[in-house]
């Protein structure tokens, strides 16, 4: 009996014990909780992000098999030059734009400075639009460079002389809008017009994750005569337009909208003159610049992957608008880029969009953050629009 009475006066306290606990607790979690809530209410979120669907993304198999390709490129000019998003050449001679704005040549194992198209200093984002951050870059029919720098427009520069020519500028309106953020360009083979794109009008390239998290749809396709200097809108509503590749024809303009994994065509001559269509669409990350391939298809970088066994960032949050404002209230663009997978990924389309093959790097061990591919001789050469060197890869090893 006393046993009993000694038990049930435990087992009394015990509970007694128990609710005094799970009371503190629950006081202790309101008084948090409510403080942090109304700090969240408070806090600006720098994206007004959109609601985006997408198809699920494609699973890795065939020539899209994973493999370590990409690990057999070779580092050239290891921190010497930073970020050399796009690449061209003049006979063995290599061209690039770097981060702290200049325009190089890479010679005879050495980076020398040709131009620069901002002005110092070049040290952190906040000089980005000052210093000028060259992005795409092509060979002319007189062997001049054009350059699309996101800050300053469009030059063209003698890479024998050094001398700059201011083709158009950034800071005229194009029917209205702003260009924010001039990304890439391809030109005739006449050099009369180039086709470029502005990535958006709200956005410059130094909040590119903002743009792409918040799902914007104002960037566009434009047309600029060298000639009249006349400036057309050819496609608009885009989101995150960035590479461009004329085809061999001259007929169409294919356009990389990142945002949206897929690649556009715009025509320009032809029967279809004005119209547009889907070249390849849920593509397996987001694409960044096209180049043409030796096979007369085009090698596409994808900035990063989209996995469908494993996790995808954008596809998880493509829905969740509300998501992404809590994340971007409480974390700066530069702690969420943490999070991106340095998978690397490289495809190479045929001429009608079919995946050809695939070259990757499943952990970004040698080529990281990749923006370009650029065919010469037998061999790849791999732009970065943040690394400080770029990759030399053998073709007849693959």
């Amino acid at each position: 009996m006393k046993i009993q009475q000694r038990r049930r006066k435990e087992c009394s306290e015990s509970t007694y014990s128990s609710r005094v606990f799970q009371m503190t607790f629950m006081m202790l979690a309101v008084s948090l909780t409510i403080p942090l809530l109304g700090a969240i209410t408070l806090l600006n979120c720098p994206i007004d992000p959109q609601p985006l669907s997408f198809k699920e993304p494609p699973f890795l198999l065939g020539v899209l098999r994973p493999n370590v390709k990409l690990q057999q490129a070779e580092k050239l000019f290891e921190n010497q030059l930073i970020g050399p998003e796009s690449i061209a050449n003049i006979g063995d001679v290599l061209f690039t734009g770097t981060a702290d704005g200049r325009i190089v040549k890479l010679e005879n194992g050495e980076v020398i400075t040709i131009a620069r198209l901002g002005k110092g200093p070049c040290k952190t984002r906040e000089d980005e639009p000052t210093c000028g951050r060259p992005l795409g870059i092509r060979v002319g029919p007189n062997s001049t460079l054009f350059v699309a720098d996101a800050y300053q427009g469009i030059f063209e520069v003698d890479p024998s002389t050094g001398r700059v020519k201011h083709l158009l500028s950034s800071q005229i309106p194009i029917e209205g809008k702003k260009m924010s953020f001039v990304n890439d360009l391809t030109i005739t083979q006449d050099g009369r017009k180039i086709y470029f794109t502005d990535s958006s009008s709200k956005w410059q390239r130094r909040d590119y994750l903002l743009l792409v998290m918040e799902g914007t749809d104002d960037g566009r396709l434009l047309e600029y005569d060298t000639v009249t200097r006349e400036v057309k809108v050819l496609m608009e509503g885009l989101r995150f337009p960035n590479g461009v590749q004329l085809s061999p024809a001259e007929d169409f303009v294919l356009v990389a909208e990142t945002t949206m994994a897929r690649i556009r065509r715009f025509y320009v001559s032809g029967l279809m003159k004005g119209g547009a269509d889907m070249f390849v669409e849920n593509m397996p990350g987001f694409p960044d610049n096209i180049r043409p391939s030796s096979s007369g298809g085009y090698w596409v970088a994808m900035s990063t992957v989209r996995h469908n066994s494993g996790f995808s960032m954008m596809d998880f949050l493509s829905e969740k608008p509300w998501i992404k404002r809590l994340i971007f209230k409480l974390l700066s663009p530069e702690t969420v880029s943490k999070f991106v997978p340095r998978y690397s990924l490289v495809l190479e389309l045929g001429d009608n969009g079919a995946y050809q093959r695939s070259l990757h790097d499943p952990n970004g061990l040698v080529a990281a953050y990749i923006s370009e591919v650029h065919e010469q001789d037998g061999h790849l050469y791999l732009g970065s629009f943040k690394s400080p060197f770029l990759c030399k890869l053998n073709l007849d090893l693959l």
